[in-house]
């Protein structure tokens, strides 16, 4: 299936490719839990649309589990400031210690480019999130929003990881 991305960076995100130049750059990592259950149970969320869907304000429409070539529309916000996007997997893993996706913008989405979602289980057990992305404005309220759009995205990846690790916790119960 081609997919037609609104960048020609596709896959960037991916662990170990570097973020293109000439792009906003984010990585925020965010502690979720310790140890393989919960590793397990995060894996389970993220892959599943579950930490979108329990994110306060954020709408994601049904879809099947995150693989490479399915589409989301995802929205954030409250009434006439709610603004949506919608973007297609363009890579997915879940392995014994990372598990995890990103989606690309598809033409619509106010921005251009792409965002991860990687959890990672290391050595001594931790469970983290790691958002990372690489955008840049695409329609003119976000050229407008200028120097607000990185501290909503920077925001935005902080409650993922708030969310998901309220997830592993609910499911530990």
């Amino acid at each position: 299936m081609t997919t037609a991305f609104t960048y020609p960076e596709a896959g960037a995100t991916a662990p170990g490719f570097s973020l293109p130049v000439g792009y906003h750059h984010l990585r925020v990592p965010t502690p979720v839990g310790h140890g393989r259950a919960d590793f397990e149970a995060a894996a389970d969320v993220l892959l599943s649309w579950g930490m979108h869907r329990a994110m306060p304000g954020v709408r994601v429409t049904d879809a099947p589990p995150a693989a490479p070539g399915v589409t989301v529309t995802v929205s954030l916000g409250t009434g006439p400031l709610r603004v949506s996007g919608t973007c297609a997997v363009v890579w997915a893993v879940r392995e014994a210690g990372r598990a995890g996706f990103a989606y690309g913008t598809l033409p619509g989405h106010p921005e251009h480019g792409e965002e991860a979602f990687l959890v990672t289980l290391d050595d001594g057990g931790a469970v983290r999130l790691t958002v990372t992305a690489f955008s840049r404005p695409a329609v003119w309220f976000t050229r407008a929003a200028g120097p607000l759009v990185p501290v909503v995205q920077r925001a935005y990846a902080r409650n993922c990881g708030r969310t998901l690790r309220a997830e592993v916790a609910r499911r530990r119960r």
